[in-house]
C-alpha cells in the first residue's frame, strides 16, 4: 500500500513538472517571439503611441545658371509653434503674441486652447519678430528651423524657375518639373507624451531624417537672360503691345541660354500677380508664325530640288486669286528670284512654291522640323502647336500654310526648327537643365545634347542661310536686325490673329516677330523675338527686329564672339544686377532686423516710384532684406558693409534706373 502511494506521488510530481515545463516553454517561446521576432514592429508601435511626430518642410536644392550664379536658394527661417497643454496662461500668451503675429487676440487664443498637443502659430517668420518672441520666454511656445525659397535675382528668369508653395512643392516652371529631384527628404519634429497625451520630454525637440534635395545647374546664363528680358520689355513698351516673348539658344546643341516673357513677375511674391503675368507663354502659348514659316518652305523645296535660289517666280504684281481666295503682298513684285521671294517676303511667290512642293511633301517636312508635336523641353505645360493632317487640308490651305497662316507653333518650336537650319540640318532637342549635383557639389547626372533627326542636308541649310542673309541686307524686310561687324541670317514675320468672337482673322490684331541666327557663317546664337498685338506697327521688321539686334549684339559681345577671325567690336555691356553667391542655405541663415520705415518706402510723387533707402553701414544680409521688402532690384558690388550707394538716400528711383551699392569687408 505504501509503495502504491509513493508511486502515485512520483507520477503527480512528474505530471506537475511536465506542466511547469510546458508553461515555461510557452512563456519562453512567447518572449522570444515578442523580444526577437517582433522587436522592430513593436518598437515602432510603441513610438507611435508615446511619440508625437510633426513633419517639417524639407530643404530644396538650389538652382544655378551655367556660371554657377544662384537663381533659387533655400534659406533657413524660424517657424513658431505651440504645445497647448504646456501653455500655462493662454489668455496672457495670446495677448502678447497677437500684435507680433498680426492676428486678433481671439484667433491666437483659440489656437492655444485646442485639444491638441501641437499647433503651428506662424511659419517662416521675420528675424526681428522671432527675436522679440524669444525674449518673452513663454511657456509652451517654441521655434523650429524651416526652409524658405528665395529667388535672389527677383524677376530674372522667373518664368523658367517658377515658384513653390508653402509646403513647399513646386507649383510652376523648373520647380514643378524637377520637384522630385529638388525636394529633399522630410524632417520630423518629435516629442514624447504619456498615455494621456501629455508631454513628458524636455522642451528641446528632435529633428531627424532630414536631408537636402539635389541642385540643378542650367544651360541658362543669367546675364544673357537679363539682356533678353531688358530688350524685350523695351520693345513691348515702345510698341504699345500686349505681351512679348524672346528665346536665345545654341543652335548646335539645343541649349537654351535665355527664355523671356513680358509681362514678368517676382517669384518671391508670386501671389500678387495675375495668371496672365505668370504664364510662360514661350512654351505654353502657340501662335500663327506668319512669314517666318517661309524658311521651312524654302528648305523643303530646295532639298527636293524643285527650285534653286536664282529661279524666277511670277508674283503677279501683288494680287493673286487661288481657290476663291485673293492672296496679296504688302510689297508688290513682278517676276523675281526664289531668293527674293524670301527677301521681300512674298506670299504669292511662297504659295506658288508650295504648289510645286505639294500637300504631302510640305506636311512631311513641317513634321520633320518638329511642328505639330512637343519639343520635349524640360518645362511643364508645353504645347505642341497646331498642324492639321493632310487629309484635313482643303481649298487654299496649301497656299496659306506655305506662308504661315492656318498653322500654329510655340516660340520654342520655332527656335528649334530654325536652329536646324543654322547647324547644318540637324533638329536638336532643346533643354534647360545640364547637370544635377548633390549638396556637396558632386555631379550626379550630366545631360548631353540630343539630336532628334536630320531634316535637310548641310548643302540645303547653307543655301537657305545665304537666302536669309538677304532679308537683313539692303532692300530686305529685316534691315533693322543688321549688326555692324556680323553677318546675320534672319526672317521677319507678321501674322493676323484669330478673333475669338467672330472666329475669323482680326482686321487689327497682329503678331509681329523676327527670328534669325548669328554669325551666319558659324552660328553661335538662334534668337526669336515675338511682339503680341503691337499698336505702333504690325510688322516684325519694325517692332521685333531692333530687339533681335540688341539682344544678339550684346550677347555676342558678352560671349566674346568673333566674325571671320576678327575681334568682336568692343562695347559696354550692362550685365544683370550682381547678386551675392549663396552656395548653401546656411549662407543667409540669420537675417538681420528689418529696417525702420524711415530708411525708405514707397511714396506717391505723381506716380514717380520709390524713395532710395539709406543703405550706408548695412550688411549684405540687411541690404537683401530691404531689397525683398521694398521690391528694389539693386546691383551689389563687393561684400561686407555698404560704404557707397547710388542714387543717394531720399532720391526717387524707378524700375529702369541704375541702382547699386558698394560693400567692403569689415575691418
Amino acid at each position: 500500500m505504501k509503495d502504491q502511494r509513493e508511486k502515485w506521488t512520483r507520477v503527480r510530481i512528474i505530471i506537475l513538472a511536465g506542466l511547469f515545463a510546458c508553461c515555461f516553454l510557452v512563456v519562453g517561446g512567447r518572449s522570444f517571439c515578442l523580444q526577437v521576432l517582433k522587436h522592430d514592429q513593436l518598437v515602432k508601435l510603441a513610438e507611435r503611441q508615446y511619440n508625437r511626430t510633426v513633419p517639417l518642410v524639407p530643404a530644396r536644392g538650389g538652382i544655378y545658371d551655367r556660371t554657377g550664379a544662384p537663381l533659387a536658394v533655400s534659406l533657413e527661417m524660424d517657424s513658431l509653434y505651440a504645445e497647448p497643454r504646456q501653455v500655462k496662461d493662454p489668455h496672457g500668451t495670446a495677448t502678447v503674441l497677437a500684435p507680433l503675429l498680426g492676428e486678433s487676440q481671439q484667433a491666437v487664443f483659440k489656437k492655444l486652447t485646442l485639444e491638441r498637443g501641437f499647433v503651428w502659430l506662424e511659419r517662416r517668420m521675420a528675424p526681428d519678430t522671432v527675436r522679440r518672441i524669444k525674449q518673452l520666454k513663454l511657456a509652451g511656445i517654441g521655434f523650429v528651423k524651416e526652409s524658405k525659397r528665395f529667388y535672389p535675382n527677383f524677376e530674372v528668369a522667373s518664368h523658367v524657375l517658377g515658384f513653390t508653395g508653402i509646403d513647399p512643392e513646386g507649383l510652376e516652371g523648373l520647380e514643378l518639373r524637377y520637384d522630385a529631384t529638388i525636394l529633399g527628404n522630410t524632417g520630423y519634429l518629435v516629442t514624447e507624451r504619456d498615455a494621456l497625451g501629455r508631454d513628458v520630454a524636455p522642451h528641446e525637440t528632435v529633428v531627424k531624417d532630414a536631408s537636402p534635395g539635389r541642385s540643378l545647374v542650367l544651360t541658362l546664363d543669367k546675364n544673357i537672360q537679363y539682356l533678353a528680358e531688358k530688350e524685350l520689355a523695351k520693345a513691348v513698351q515702345s510698341s504699345g503691345a500686349k505681351a512679348g516673348m524672346a528665346v536665345v539658344a545654341e543652335p548646335a546643341t539645343g541649349k537654351v541660354l535665355a527664355l523671356a516673357n513680358y509681362p514678368t513677375f517676382n517669384p518671391n511674391s508670386f501671389s500678387r500677380y495675375t495668371p496672365f503675368q505668370l504664364r510662360n507663354r514661350s512654351v505654353v502659348d502657340s501662335f500663327e508664325p506668319g512669314s517666318t514659316f517661309k524658311i521651312f518652305l524654302m528648305a523643303a523645296a530646295i532639298e527636293e530640288k524643285l527650285v534653286r535660289p536664282h529661279d524666277q517666280v511670277n508674283c503677279e504684281n501683288g494680287s493673286y486669286v487661288f481657290g476663291g481666295r485673293t492672296i496679296r503682298d504688302d510689297h508688290p513684285q513682278g517676276r523675281i528670284s526664289v531668293s527674293d521671294v524670301l527677301r521681300y517676303s512674298s506670299n504669292i511667290g511662297s504659295a506658288k512654291i508650295g504648289f510645286r512642293l505639294g500637300d504631302d511633301r510640305l506636311h512631311r517636312y513641317l513634321k520633320a522640323f518638329g511642328f505639330g508635336e512637343k519639343t520635349g523641353i524640360d518645362l511643364p505645360g508645353e504645347t505642341g502647336g497646331g498642324l492639321r493632317p493632310v487629309s484635313r487640308w482643303y481649298g487654299s490651305d496649301l497656299a496659306t500654310i506655305a506662308f504661315g497662316q492656318g498653322v500654329s507653333a510655340s516660340a520654342i518650336q520655332l527656335v528649334s526648327a530654325v536652329s536646324a537650319v543654322a547647324n547644318g540640318g540637324m533638329l536638336m532637342k532643346p533643354y534647360l537643365v545640364e547637370r544635377v549635383i548633390d549638396d556637396a557639389g558632386r555631379e550626379l547626372k550630366h545631360l548631353q545634347p540630343q539630336p532628334v533627326r536630320r531634316v535637310i542636308s548641310a548643302d540645303t541649310a547653307a543655301t537657305v542661310t545665304r537666302m536669309m542673309e538677304t532679308v537683313v541686307a539692303t532692300g530686305g524686310t529685316g534691315t533693322k536686325a543688321a549688326i555692324e561687324g556680323f553677318r546675320v541670317a534672319g526672317k521677319t514675320g507678321t501674322a493676323q490673329k484669330v478673333d475669338p468672337v467672330s472666329r475669323g482673322y482680326s482686321a487689327t490684331k497682329r503678331t509681329a516677330s523676327f527670328i534669325g541666327f548669328v554669325p551666319a557663317e558659324k552660328p553661335q546664337l538662334t534668337i526669336l523675338v515675338v511682339i503680341d498685338e503691337p499698336s505702333t506697327s504690325p510688322y516684325g521688321g519694325v517692332v521685333a527686329a531692333p530687339a533681335f539686334r540688341e539682344i544678339a549684339f550684346n550677347t555676342l559681345c558678352y560671349l566674346k564672339g568673333t566674325n571671320g577671325g576678327a575681334t568682336t567690336p568692343t562695347m559696354q555691356v550692362k550685365a544683370a544686377p550682381a547678386q551675392p553667391a549663396v552656395p548653401q542655405a546656411a549662407a543667409l541663415r540669420e537675417l538681420e532686423p528689418a529696417p525702420e520705415v524711415g530708411e525708405g518706402g514707397r511714396i506717391d510723387v505723381a506716380g514717380a516710384g520709390t524713395v532710395m533707402p539709406d543703405f550706408r553701414g548695412m550688411s549684405m544680409r540687411r541690404v537683401l532684406q530691404v531689397m525683398e521688402k521694398r521690391q528694389i532690384n539693386i546691383q551689389l558690388r563687393g561684400s561686407g558693409r555698404v560704404i557707397e550707394q547710388y542714387p543717394q538716400p531720399g532720391q526717387v528711383i524707378r524700375g529702369a534706373d541704375e541702382i547699386w551699392v558698394r560693400l567692403v569687408p569689415a575691418a
